[in-house]
């Protein structure tokens, strides 16, 4: 998606400038940060006249105090989808170099910045088209910003230290091509601070706190959002790293921290490991969108779109369809707009072939029954001879499961899957038992209280689970149960705090 580096600035100095001074212990992170950074920052058809681009800053908004909870305080949840006035992240840090264990913590964030055209005698106008052919829109930009801090973790556990990482106002004016008009842009002063500290768990284990507090001075009251966003921190998101330590999994967290992970409190952000899987957890990705660990950008991807949940082959067909006029306009609407144009009309053709999909093999979480040897590879006439999803059972703890089996759904962490959280400790009846085409196996089931469960099972509608997420129960009827949602505390067994809105009022 996104290509740029991220920026960097001094302990608790916003930049804006695009230089990368810092270590590379973020570098591996931009292209994902970026495209956390600029996320709905321009929604499909780039036009200033969509609909969609009427409403945009969705994701971790923080506004000033006083406006956000006009209305009553605002409640804390799993991600950054609601507006609110701060972000706290709590994660698990290992202490792997007591003696010059550091900590750095860099706050990312987008700046409002109203872009106004200006006609003869400095009169706005929507729009102004220049001898040169070329058109230009009123219309709300924002520019990158970020802070950064870097703090021994003996400061953090006797305390801790809070630093600016506001941006100033400013105001850039740009003339037009024969005098016709200008452009001026202007940015209202975004004023915040981030507060860094830590708290020991045990000999080498700590917990890391960062909270990012919007503090500037309120807007009245009944604003329009519109106008409160000139002061708000926009898709505000957090990255964390160090030397001399490493971070724990809050989505997958080892057994013997499994604790630790469901006592720490997110709020509006969900923080997962950043870098390749399998290296060490030496960086930290808090987002205001839930992530899996390890987050990355396809490589296919030729570039960011800014479309949430963007879709790279449909927004780029969509984007070639464009009508010369549309194509005009949205190149008037915003320079990000303008160069995605660019970039889809100049695709290579092998380029946009390779984002119909791309086919990649994932080793199994844990060992399952495989296919018999004699088989024939899956694309070859007979592959599914003597497979039968219906009567197929699989060996589990002694036990074989097949359809009418009960079970007791034990899903394991796999990455952000909310589904999960909401199963944990449910019970269910085997439908069948399916084979995947690497040899994998997994149980479709239908929940025990479902009530509609006998629909779903006629036209084939199942959750999904592996052997290893399953618990065998006896028939129904026995002691073991009737099924119930399983406690909340059963519940949190299965998963981690940062998947649940914090309890606590801020």
């Amino acid at each position: 998606m996104a290509d740029g580096v991220a920026e960097v600035g001094t302990a608790g100095t916003a930049t804006r400038d695009g230089a990368d001074r810092s270590p590379g212990v973020f570098a591996r992170m931009s292209a994902v940060a970026d495209a956390v950074l600029y996320e709905g920052y321009l929604l499909y058809p780039y036009r200033r006249s969509s609909a969609k681009n009427r409403v945009r800053w969705q994701f971790g908004v923080l506004f000033p105090r006083d406006w956000v909870e006009a209305d009553g305080p605002v409640v804390p949840g799993v991600s950054g989808s609601a507006d609110s006035w701060y972000q706290r992240t709590e994660c698990l840090l290992r202490i792997r170099r007591p003696d010059d264990a550091r900590v750095r913590v860099r706050v990312r964030y987008l700046q409002m910045q109203r872009k106004q055209v200006e006609g003869a005698g400095h009169r706005p106008v929507a729009s102004l088209r220049t001898d040169d052919g070329a058109e230009h829109l009123t219309f709300d930009e924002a520019v990158p910003c970020d802070g950064e801090v870097e703090v021994p973790l003996d400061e953090l556990l006797r305390g801790g230290r809070t630093v600016p990482v506001g941006a100033a106002a400013g105001t850039d004016i740009e003339p037009l091509p024969g005098g016709v008009g200008r452009i001026v842009r202007h940015r209202e002063d975004v004023r915040a601070e981030t507060t860094v500290s830590a708290e020991r768990l045990t000999d080498d284990l700590c917990r890391l706190r960062v909270r990012t507090v919007n503090t500037g001075p309120a807007p009245r009251p009944d604003a329009p959002r519109d106008d409160a966003l000139s002061r708000a921190l926009l898709a505000t998101h957090t990255l964390l790293g160090g030397e001399g330590v490493e971070f724990v999994s809050l989505v997958d967290p080892p057994a013997e921290l499994a604790g630790h992970a469901r006592s720490c409190r997110n709020a509006f952000t969900f923080p997962v490991l950043g870098g390749p899987a399998g290296e060490p957890g030496h960086v930290m990705l808090s987002a205001p969108i839930i992530l899996p660990d390890h987050p990355q950008v396809a490589p296919e991807s030729p570039g960011d779109l800014h479309d949430a949940a963007e879709i790279d082959e449909i927004l780029t067909l969509r984007t070639m369809l464009l009508t010369d006029e549309e194509k005009r306009e949205a190149r008037a609407t915003d320079p990000r707009a303008a160069a995605i144009l660019d970039r889809v009309d100049t695709m290579p053709r092998e380029v946009f072939e390779r984002l119909h999909g791309a086919v990649r093999s994932f080793a199994p979480a844990a060992p399952v029954p495989q296919k018999p040897a004699e088989r024939p590879a899956w694309w070859q006439e007979g592959a599914d001879d003597g497979l039968s999803p219906s009567t197929d059972t699989v060996l589990l703890d002694g036990v074989p499961l097949g359809g009418g089996s009960r079970v007791r759904l034990r899903p394991r962490g796999r990455g952000a899957d909310a589904q999960d959280m909401f199963l944990a400790g449910r019970t269910a009846e085997v439908a069948a038992v399916f084979h995947d085409v690497d040899g994998s196996v997994h149980l479709a089931v239908t929940l025990d209280d479902d009530p509609a469960a006998e629909l779903h099972n006629w036209y084939g509608r199942f959750h999904y689970f592996r052997p290893d997420e399953l618990e065998p129960l006896g028939p129904a009827g026995t002691p073991e149960e009737p099924s119930a949602p399983a406690p909340v505390a059963a519940q949190a067994r299965h998963t981690t705090d940062s998947e649940t809105p914090a309890a606590e009022a801020e």
